[in-house]
C-alpha cells in the first residue's frame, strides 16, 4: 500500500510526524491510501487508539482526509506540499507572464515616505505598551471604508491579507469545520484552509463574483464561513457586482451565523466600485492590503469587522508578534498623505492591458476572463499541454491547477507588464497552443 515507505513511531505524535515527513518529501503522494488503523497498530506494536490519535492529528493539520469505510488517504493538495510546487520555471529569454506581480513601473517611490516615517520615529519612538495602530492610519483607513459603504467597526492592522484571513478563521472556527471558498480562487487560501484543519467547500465564480446558488448550497450543507474576494479576484479577475452583492447578501441573511471574510486586496488598482457584503451576518471581517498598489514587500493590511471578531484577532496578534511595525504604518500614512499613488492611472493601465489581451483572444475565438485586476483567466482543455506549448513559444503562464479545486482547467496570464506591441504575438501563441494537433495517418 505504501510502497517502500514504512511509517514509524510508538507515540501518536511520532506516527503523525512520520507520515507528515513522508508527504513533505514526496515518499507519500497525494491520494495515496494509508493503512487501516488496526493494521498499522499491529505492525507498530501499539494500541489502535494511538494510531487513531495520530490520524486525527493529521486530519486536523490538513495532511490526510478520511472517507468512511474507504479509509484515510493523503489529501489531494496537502498543506505540507502546497500549490507553489505547481509552477513553471522560467528559462532565460522567456517572457514571464506567470508571476502575479504588479508592474514595478506603476509602484510609487518608497524612499521619501520611509525617510519621513523614520524621522518621526526618532522624535517619537514607539515603545512596548504603545497603541498597536497608528492613529492617523486608523483615521484615514476608516474614512476610505466609510466612503465605500463598509459598516462601522473597530480596526486592526495585520501583516497582509492572508495573515488576516488566518487569524480570523482561527478566532472563530475549530478543526473539522467547513469553509466555503472560491473555485477558482487564491491558491494560498486554498492551501491555508486545510492547513488549519478545516475543510473546503468549493463555490463557483463567474465575472461577477461567487455564484449565489453555490454559496447557498455550501451554507445549507454546513459551511460555517465564506471567503469572498471583492475585486481583482485572483486568478479570474472577477469583481462582485451590485446585482451579485444583493443576491449574496440575501443568501447570507438566511445564514446569519456564517463567518464572512471579504478580501479587498485590489483596493487602489481597480476602477470598479466596492459592493460590500459586510453586515449581512453577525460575524464579519473586511481586509485591505497595500501590497498590490504600493509593493508586495509592504506587509500591511487593515482589517475591520464586528467587535468580537476584531477583538479576538487583536488578542491572537498580541500573543504573537504583538503589532505590525509602527514605522511601516507611518510610512504608509505618508504614502497616503502625499498621494504617492494615482490609483486612477494605475487602474486604467491594468484595464487597458487586460482589455487588449481579452479582445485579441476574442478575435481568435478564445474566451477569456479579466474584469478587474492584473490577471486574465483562459479556460483550456489541457493545462499541461498549453503551458508547455506557450513555454516553447517564449511565454511563461501559470497553470490553473494552482488555483482550483473542482473548476475546469485553465491558465492564468498576468498582464501587469504586457506591452501593447506584445499583445498580438501572445494571443497568436495562445491560439496555436489551443489548436488541436493535426491528425496522423500511418501507412
Amino acid at each position: 500500500m505504501l510502497g517502500e515507505y514504512r511509517i514509524e513511531g510508538r507515540r501518536a505524535a511520532e506516527i503523525a510526524a512520520s507520515v507528515e515527513r513522508a508527504v513533505g518529501s514526496g515518499d507519500l503522494e497525494p491520494g495515496q491510501p494509508l493503512p487501516p488503523m488496526r493494521e498499522l497498530a499491529v505492525e507498530l506494536g501499539v494500541n489502535p487508539n494511538t494510531v487513531a490519535a495520530a490520524y486525527r492529528t493529521l486530519r486536523e493539520r490538513g495532511v490526510i482526509e478520511t472517507a468512511g469505510r474507504r479509509g484515510s488517504r493523503v489529501r489531494p493538495a496537502p498543506a505540507t506540499t502546497g500549490r507553489d510546487s505547481v509552477r513553471v520555471d522560467v528559462p532565460e529569454g522567456v517572457r514571464d507572464m506567470s508571476s502575479g506581480n504588479p508592474d514595478p513601473a506603476l509602484l510609487p517611490p518608497l524612499a521619501p515616505a520611509f525617510a519621513a516615517a523614520a524621522a518621526l520615529c526618532d522624535r517619537e519612538p514607539v515603545l512596548y505598551g504603545d497603541v498597536a495602530v497608528e492613529p492617523e492610519l486608523a483615521r484615514m483607513a476608516r474614512a476610505a471604508l466609510d466612503a465605500d459603504g463598509v459598516p462601522d467597526g473597530p480596526l486592526a492592522v495585520l501583516s497582509g491579507s492572508l495573515d488576516g484571513v488566518e487569524r480570523v478563521l482561527a478566532a472563530h472556527l475549530k478543526p473539522g469545520d467547513t469553509v466555503a471558498v472560491e473555485d477558482p480562487g487564491w491558491g494560498r487560501t486554498l492551501d491555508l484552509v486545510p492547513a488549519l484543519g478545516l475543510r473546503t467547500a468549493p463555490v463557483g465564480v463567474d465575472d461577477e463574483g461567487p455564484r449565489a446558488d453555490d454559496v447557498r448550497r455550501a451554507l445549507a450543507d454546513g459551511a460555517r464561513a465564506l471567503i469572498v474576494t471583492a475585486r481583482a479576484q485572483n486568478p479570474t479577475g472577477a469583481a462582485v457586482s451590485a446585482t451579485r452583492a444583493r443576491a449574496l447578501r440575501a443568501v447570507l441573511r438566511e445564514h446569519p451565523e456564517t463567518l464572512l471574510i471579504e478580501d479587498d486586496h485590489g483596493h487602489g488598482i481597480v476602477d470598479l466600485p466596492l459592493h460590500p457584503l459586510a453586515g449581512a451576518t453577525r460575524h464579519w471581517a473586511l481586509l485591505r492590503s497595500v501590497a498590490k498598489a504600493y509593493g508586495p514587500d509592504l506587509r500591511l493590511a487593515v482589517l475591520t469587522g464586528d467587535g468580537t471578531t476584531v477583538d479576538r484577532t487583536r488578542g491572537r496578534q498580541r500573543l504573537g508578534p504583538g503589532w505590525v511595525s509602527r514605522l511601516l504604518q507611518r510610512a504608509v500614512v505618508r504614502l497616503w498623505t502625499d498621494d504617492a499613488l494615482d490609483s486612477h492611472v494605475v487602474a486604467a493601465a491594468y484595464r487597458r492591458r487586460r482589455d487588449l489581451l481579452t479582445g485579441a483572444l476574442a478575435d481568435r475565438g478564445i474566451a477569456a476572463h479579466g474584469r478587474s485586476g492584473m490577471n486574465v483567466w483562459v479556460p483550456v482543455p489541457d493545462e499541461t499541454g498549453v503551458v508547455a506549448s506557450l513555454l516553447h513559444a517564449g511565454w511563461a503562464v501559470a497553470p490553473g491547477a494552482r488555483y482550483r479545486l473542482a473548476a475546469p482547467p485553465a491558465v492564468r496570464i498576468t498582464v501587469s507588464t504586457l506591452r501593447d506591441e506584445e499583445t498580438e504575438r501572445l494571443a497568436d501563441a495562445v491560439a496555436t497552443a489551443l489548436r488541436p494537433a493535426p491528425a496522423r495517418s500511418y501507412v
